[in-house]
């Protein structure tokens, strides 16, 4: 009897241990559709921020980055398009002219003596790049030069004229011709206690006609300082003087008269 009641009580706790894992993996299985519960993919509901975060302040952009940007194909002032243009156009080989790689504020004095400590300033080209395009048989040109002006025993604080000149030459075996030549003055500020500042040009649309079909003779853009010619264009610039008027021819008292 009491094996029998033993045994009707083991099937009982075996029947309800069943009943009980069928009834905790009905909750599970349950929980697991309504998308909460193990197993299931879970949802972050997004609520907006009540003060959301204030974007980074970007400083203004430095010398070097204006160089940077028109290496890799942007200004600061963006070129308008090029309608009708060709990108796919080799340039002239860019070179800085001989005797103009370096710029001497006053010039040195004619006798080749050297005084240095009456140097106000010197000018010297760090780099330079150039793109192209082709409109309409024209090579179009845009060009940038970076520079540095330094600051001399006699020099201070200041504004320092840079005469850049920009030469494209056609090279034949025989004898170079000037193609398109501008001179560009650049105004270089000089702070107080400064011993140096940097400048940047960047001369866009800078136009000239194709070599002639079959020509080999290679175009070269020359880049350099010009003082001589800033000096003649500021020559020219001047008024003539005025003429002064010839005296009036007085009479000769001891001429014979009728």
């Amino acid at each position: 009897m009491r094996r029998g009641t033993l045994h009707v009580s083991r099937e009982t706790r075996w029947r309800d241990r069943v009943l009980r894992g069928a009834l905790l993996a009905a909750v599970l299985l349950a929980a697991g559709c309504s998308g909460g519960g193990l197993g299931g993919p879970t949802t972050t509901a997004s609520v907006p921020s009540a003060t959301p975060p204030a974007p980074p302040q970007s400083s203004p952009p430095s010398l070097k980055d204006k160089i940077a940007s028109f290496f890799s194909g942007a200004t600061q002032k963006e070129p308008q398009p090029v309608t009708n243009a060709d990108p796919d156009v080799q340039c002239p080989f860019l070179d800085i002219r001989q005797g103009a790689s370096t710029l001497t504020i006053p010039p040195p004095p004619p006798d080749g003596s050297n005084e240095a400590m009456s140097l106000k300033y010197q000018g010297t080209l760090v780099r330079a790049a150039r793109d192209c395009a082709v409109v309409n048989g024209q090579m179009v040109m845009r060009l940038g030069v970076q520079g540095r002006v330094i600051v001399g025993p006699a020099g201070g604080p200041g504004e320092v004229d840079v005469p850049l000149r920009i030469a494209v030459v056609s090279a034949p075996l025989t004898a170079p011709k000037t193609v398109v030549t501008k001179l560009i003055r650049i105004p270089v500020a000089i702070g107080a206690g400064a011993g140096n500042a940097d400048f940047t040009h960047i001369e866009e649309g800078l136009s000239f006609p194709l070599p002639p079909t079959g020509s080999s003779d290679p175009y070269i853009v020359y880049i350099g300082f010009d003082p001589l010619g800033a000096a003649a264009q500021d020559q020219a610039k001047k008024p003539p003087p005025a003429k002064k008027p010839k005296p009036s021819a007085k009479p000769n008292p001891n001429a014979p008269t009728g």
